[in-house]
């Protein structure tokens, strides 16, 4: 008996002793310290719901980092380069939670929303905005009804890059709210508000896009160097080692310089030498245009240079005191006088202008303003806010809102000759560049997937961009390492003049390029060929393409059983002298929007020269034909950059271009 209670001490005392051998094999770890995070954690961001979610960041290493939501709670410990990352499991859509980070300091990150997060990628188009340089249809009302807290934005500062970077510039999320939504995307806008309505979760909205840029900018380096025709560039960007800092000092001399350029290109022109800026020049005979508005909210399609005049009534208080003009934003430039003499000048859409009148300038009684505006494409002219046009005393003001009086240069400006303005981080048209700044830096931030509207700036490139699309959407579902996961764009809205007979223009060709990405799994189009528009490569109806988005996301990605396109081509039957065109996407049957006729159809022999058909819906088909033609062997329907066409199905959505042939 005793030598069983000795064996079973014995046995006590080894696990005990074994216990504290185990505990002091374990290494411990002290709270991390200097814990930095990426805009993409801030208060109000949205998390991806059911799916894994990645939280990571900067710190000291060796620290262990402690990230809490929800219940959850994981730890890990920075590396020797500084990094720490956990993954927290999926959380169905809800919210408001909190967001614990701990380490030597703890940081909470309140009021945040699980639900459904999208990238909002491309050029000008999807970074074209509510208000500002954008104005879009019925921009007032849009932004007084954007009411949706739960609805959250992040915008991606505009960022090149010549190697992948961890980091990018931000003010974090905003809730969506009359106040935020002015300068946000408004494609990007319209597609999450209409995802919203329909599904109730969170919705999280990051835009990162530059106007006028190339595919090969947002794709990566190692993906480019797949093309023979990138291949070099792309090592020898990899290769500069300048810093952002030189290349900012560098950049900054030119832009410094470059005001001075356009408006030595604008006395060269002889714009000034009608006089119109002097004090005493008549301008009783020049129309009148009420300010703030751009002038193409007027019915002025113009770009170029129109001058703007206004008399005002000074007191004789004010007499030989100073003043100050502010004039509200103006798009694009301007230089503006007050009695005759010089006050200021402004080259940024988005900057406020705001004039010193020194007191020797001020006289009581009639005083002249006179603004010159240079419109250098899209819109033109003083569009305020009607609040930040006056001029003022240190006590009173006097509005400037109202009538002007208004004359359009009669010297057309060369718009194509004036100086570019240097960008600030060079050119972001370099292939890579903008994948490294805008891109890599919110990988791998959970996403649902991501909607794009880009390809004028590649319309030169049509043939090209039928694998380099492909390889930029196959390159970020790779980065993301999310499987494949949503992709879906818009094709190219109709632009420019029309023409009377078949063509074959470079936009055809490109929003060709844009359908064969459809090829690859998960995608989607958005076809806007009938909301464009012929004299502005901007549309302000972006409120159909942010719902044509929508309804693709809800029908392929939400299971939502509802039309998402229009008619697609599917396959065509040559039938003596006519030809029978199959189409998928039918939905309630096919249907001619606007006119008796069915427009926009070219048919062509062998000798491939195309005329206008005459074409008529038959079921779910269409039969083309021209008399002219006895055997006819392609079709054509809306080839052209802006075609005149009226096919749509019975969901009211436009049939996509498309050609039989392949010449």
């Amino acid at each position: 008996m005793k030598t069983k209670i000795w064996l079973r001490g014995f046995i006590y005392s080894f696990i005990f002793i074994l216990l504290l051998l185990l505990s002091g094999c374990q290494e411990t770890h002290s709270p991390a310290k200097d814990i930095k995070l990426l805009p993409l954690f801030t208060d109000n961001m949205v998390l991806q719901q059911k799916q894994d979610i990645p939280i990571w960041g900067k710190a000291n290493p060796g620290g262990e980092v402690v990230v809490s939501l929800n219940g959850q709670e994981k730890k890990t410990v920075v590396d020797d380069e500084g990094n720490w990352k956990v993954s927290l499991s999926p959380i169905p859509a809800g919210g408001p939670y909190e967001l614990v980070i701990s380490g030597e300091k703890t940081h909470r990150i309140k009021n945040v929303m699980v639900g459904e997060v999208w990238v909002c990628s491309g050029q000008s188009n999807m970074e074209m905005p509510l208000a500002g340089w954008g104005i879009i249809k019925n921009y007032k009302e849009e932004i007084a009804n954007a009411k949706y807290p739960n609805i959250r934005l992040l915008m991606v500062e505009k960022k090149t890059a010549n190697t992948p970077q961890e980091n990018f510039n931000s003010d974090g999320w905003k809730e969506c709210s009359p106040e935020t939504i002015p300068d946000f995307s408004a494609v990007a806008y319209f597609f999450g508000r209409d995802l919203y309505n329909d599904l109730n979760v969170p919705i999280g909205l990051i835009e990162t896009a530059w106007g006028g840029t190339v595919a090969e900018a947002w794709t990566s380096g190692p993906a480019l160097k797949k093309f023979p025709e990138f291949k070099d560039i792309v090592e020898k960007i990899a290769a500069d080692k300048s810093t952002d800092e030189e290349r900012a000092i560098a950049t900054k001399k030119m832009i410094a310089l470059w005001p001075d350029k356009i408006e030595e290109a604008l006395v060269n022109s002889g714009t000034f030498n009608h006089g119109f800026q002097n004090s005493d020049y008549n301008t009783s005979s020049w129309k009148t245009m009420k300010l703030p508005t751009t002038w193409e909210e007027t019915g002025l399609e113009y770009d170029g240079v129109v001058w703007f005049s206004k008399d005002v009534k000074v007191p004789k208080s004010w007499e030989g005191k100073d003043l100050v003009l502010t004039l509200g934003k103006i798009n694009d430039y301007d230089i503006t006088w007050f009695n005759g003499k010089r006050v200021g000048r402004g080259t940024d859409v988005a900057d406020f202008r705001v004039y010193k009148i020194p007191g020797s300038l001020v006289k009581a009684g009639e005083s002249k303003i006179t603004v010159q505006v240079l419109d250098i494409g899209n819109h033109g002219g003083l569009y305020g806010p009607a609040n930040k046009m006056k001029l003022s005393s240190k006590n009173k003001s006097i509005s400037l809102v109202g009538n002007w009086k208004y004359k359009v240069d009669p010297i057309k400006i060369d718009i194509g000759k004036l100086p570019v303005k240097p960008s600030l981080n060079f050119s972001p048209n370099r292939p890579s560049v903008l994948y490294n700044g805008m891109i890599n830096p919110l990988l791998p931030y959970g996403i649902r997937g991501a909607i794009w509207y880009q390809g004028e700036s590649n319309a030169g490139r049509a043939l090209q961009y039928r694998s380099l699309f492909k390889s930029l959407i196959n390159d970020w579902r790779e980065a993301w390492g999310q499987g494949d996961f949503p992709f879906i764009f818009v094709q190219l809205a109709n632009f420019m003049k029309r023409v009377d007979e078949p063509v074959d223009e470079s936009w055809s060709h490109l929003r060709e390029a844009q359908t064969m990405a459809l090829q690859l799994p998960n995608t989607g189009m958005a076809v806007t060929i009938d909301i464009g528009n012929a004299k502005d490569i901007h549309p302000k109806n972006k409120q159909d393409v942010g719902k044509r988005l929508a309804l693709n996301a809800l029908a392929k990605v939400y299971g939502k059983d509802i039309p998402y396109s229009g008619p697609m081509y599917k396959s065509m039957k040559v039938e003596g002298s006519k030809i029978r065109i199959q189409f998928t996407n039918t939905d309630k049957g096919l249907k001619i929007k606007g006119n008796k006729r069915l427009k926009g159809f070219a048919i062509a022999g062998k000798d491939k020269k195309f005329v206008w058909a005459k074409a008529k819906i038959d079921g779910d088909e269409v039969v083309v034909w021209n008399s002219k033609i006895k055997n006819p062997v392609a079709v054509r329907y809306a080839w052209a950059s802006n075609p005149d066409c009226n096919l749509y199905n019975g969901a009211d959505l436009p049939a996509s271009p498309f050609r039989t042939d392949s010449w």
